[in-house]
């Protein structure tokens, strides 16, 4: 037996959101199991407005002639009518006449009003929302179309139309098992819809396109799934054999596929739909609705982007061993080296080398070009330990603070900064054989970072200035500070030295590839 695994859902906050408690605390009517209830209608309503092009609205009741949006859907295969998520808007019955006689009367109001959204005329249609069982009302479910849409499905086929309606309905009584594992449906997508015997009653043009690119010969029309010489016949069976929504990927034809299988259980009689023909009983499986994707470009431009990120990381791994090479060179010089001064200037050298290799080694590991700049801190303490605290000095040296994400330039010079003043306060803030600590502190304030590197050492001389400072590695603080990190540098003398380098997160490589990997 073929078996089946769920894909995870794509579906991100933009798309959908689902209501935190507080919206439906705002609904004193409903119950637990109410709540629960409408959860699940609302983590199923993101297919559903993906294939019905159109937004969902899910309300409950406030009071009389006041509701409010507990839930909102967004699809992907058309533009939105609402251009805002409209979760917790309160509404009255002067601004939703349909939904407030949806809810106090308990029928369905479809095409019974027109709105205005972004300029556009809209369709809404509203049905009472139930719990299995139940007679009372507890929620409205809103299908939203702008008019075009509206007009165009109406000229589609009317096995298409059922299936909607099938679908939409099977969504306000929570019975779309699965479907919130579902990735979302594009507007590039094509739809079939096979009856129980997988004989398809209809295709969308686009669907009859998308198997043309595997040869496949004639419309799709009266055919059999098992016609097709894909995975398709399998996944609709196990569809209706589990009713439950399942999703796989497959290679056919040279092309790589993502299809989705919705199995539709037929609706009891109603006078509304008197239109619709059934054969089986309500509750049983009548047909399945296939949805397609060609995800060869995008699995095409993975490929590549692997490729092209496999040969940075490798480049990242060289240089990295390169600089770890040249530290090794001038370890072997400072041991030739008699003068003491000479050797302490490659050793403040060396660490900087390393520093900066530090950098490369996390690049070499990683796809992302955002660095966590604790996780560098940490590396840089640990090599300080190794190189500069012999068992003749008595320093401790700790990190505090949160992870902190950089790109990689600017974690550049945040590393080189924090190597600076921790060789800094290590090599000038303690006497030979004097205990003591130094504590670096990392803080996340939003838009900016903070650095701070404290020790408990003999403390700045009265008449030391930052700007006057001869040290090299000050210098080079200095200018890594103001002129890469578009930052400030402040020294304060107390019980020791406190060095604080504030910073805003700068976005090097541009906007775009800073959101892309944060």
């Amino acid at each position: 037996m073929t078996e089946y695994r769920l894909l995870p859902s794509e579906i991100t906050v933009d798309d959908v959101v689902y209501s935190s408690d507080d919206v439906y605390e705002r609904c004193q009517r409903l119950t637990e199991t109410d709540v629960a209830f409408l959860k699940e209608v609302e983590s199923q309503m993101p297919i559903v407005a993906d294939v019905s092009r159109a937004d969902i609205l899910l309300y409950g009741w406030l009071e009389a002639n006041r509701a409010v949006v507990l839930a909102h859907a967004r699809p992907h295969s058309i533009s939105p009518i609402h251009p805002h998520l409209l979760i917790g808007q309160e509404v009255g019955k002067d601004q939703e006449p349909l939904i407030i006689r949806t809810l106090e009367g308990g029928r369905p109001q479809q095409g019974a009003q027109w709105l205005i959204a972004n300029g556009a005329p809209i369709m809404k249609q509203a049905y009472p929302l139930r719990r299995p069982g139940e007679k009372r009302v507890i929620a409205a479910f809103s299908v939203e179309t702008n008019l075009l849409e509206h007009e165009r499905h109406n000229r589609r086929r009317r096995a298409f139309q059922r299936a909607l309606l099938q679908l939409q309905m099977m969504a306000q009584r929570a019975q779309l098992v699965g479907a919130a594992d579902l990735s979302p449906f594009g507007e590039h997508d094509g739809v079939i819809v096979a009856d129980r015997e997988r004989v398809i009653h209809y295709a969308s043009g686009i669907a009859t396109n998308l198997y043309r690119r595997i040869d496949y010969p004639g419309g799709l029309l009266a055919r059999r799934l098992g016609d097709l010489g894909t995975g398709d016949d399998d996944l609709a069976r196990a569809a209706l054999r589990q009713i439950q929504c399942l999703e796989q990927e497959e290679e056919s034809g040279g092309r790589y596929w993502v299809k989705k299988a919705i199995p539709l259980l037929n609706l009891p009689r109603s006078r509304l739909f008197s239109w619709m023909s059934w054969k089986r009983k309500p509750g049983e499986p009548s047909h399945v609705i296939l949805l397609v994707h060609d995800s060869t470009e995008s699995r095409r431009r993975e490929k590549e982007l692997r490729v092209k990120t496999a040969m940075i990381q490798e480049v990242h791994h060289r240089v990295k061993n390169n600089l770890q090479t040249i530290a090794a060179l001038l370890r072997m010089q400072v041991r030739r080296m008699s003068s003491k001064k000479a050797r302490l200037a490659v050793e403040e050298a060396i660490g900087r080398i390393l520093s900066v290799a530090v950098i490369h080694e996390f690049l070499s590991h990683q796809e992302s070009r955002v660095i966590n700049i604790k996780d560098v801190s940490h590396r840089i303490l640990t090599q300080m330990r190794r190189e500069m605290l012999g068992p003749d000095r008595d320093i401790w040296l700790e990190l505090e603070g949160p992870p902190i994400f950089l790109p990689a330039r600017q974690a550049t010079a945040c590393a080189l900064v924090i190597n600076e003043l921790l060789q800094n306060a290590v090599e000038h803030g303690f006497h030979e054989g004097s205990v003591g600590y130094v504590n670096l502190t990392l803080q996340d304030e939003g838009d900016t970072v903070i650095v701070r590197v404290r020790d408990d050492g003999t403390g700045l001389p009265d008449d030391f200035r930052v700007e006057n400072a001869d040290s090299l590695g000050l210098q080079i603080v200095q200018t890594l500070v103001q002129e890469d990190l578009k930052g400030t540098i402040e020294m304060r003398d107390g019980d020791g030295t406190e060095a604080i380098i504030t910073f805003p997160k700068t976005i090097f490589g541009g906007e775009e590839e800073w959101n892309a990997h944060v």
